[in-house]
């Protein structure tokens, strides 16, 4: 989905939702890897990200969802590096604009066992190689930055 089909969507200023995600790295230099996961219903490869619970701090809520769709320990830079913009398939089919803010990710830890575990895959990719598997374009073009 092209970033002009997302904000298409979007009727009222109101109408787009805000999440977050964490962008979670792991190495340096040429073993720089960065840790995708499967989205529940269409498969396709993702970030970790999610709602940002009400009082949370958007980085803290990142790297909530980095623990519970990844099993990722690890802190998140507190100001984003970038951010992109899809849309979120409810139930019946509806499409919901979301503009995602990205954190950093600093991986400390994978873990064996997670809340999502049975419900996601989870591969360690270079950024390149990452840039190349999601859809979406911003995305794409941040990973791409993070291996230049």
């Amino acid at each position: 989905m092209l970033e002009g089909d997302v904000v298409g969507l979007a009727r009222r200023p109101g109408d787009l939702r805000r999440q977050c995600a964490a962008l979670p790295l792991t190495g340096t230099g040429p073993a720089l890897r960065v840790v995708l996961v499967t989205s529940r219903e269409t498969r396709r490869w993702v970030i970790p990200k999610g709602w940002i619970e009400p009082g949370e701090q958007p980085h803290r809520s990142a790297a909530r969802e980095a623990f519970e769709e990844a099993g990722i320990l690890g802190e998140a830079d507190p100001d984003p590096i970038g951010q992109f913009a899809y849309a979120k398939r409810k139930a019946g089919g509806v499409l919901l604009p979301c503009e995602v803010l990205v954190f950093r990710l600093r991986v400390a830890r994978l873990l064996h066992d997670w809340p999502e575990r049975r419900e996601r895959e989870r591969r360690l990719v270079t950024p390149a190689a990452a840039a190349g598997l999601v859809a979406e374009p911003e995305l794409a073009a941040l990973l791409r930055g993070i291996a230049g």
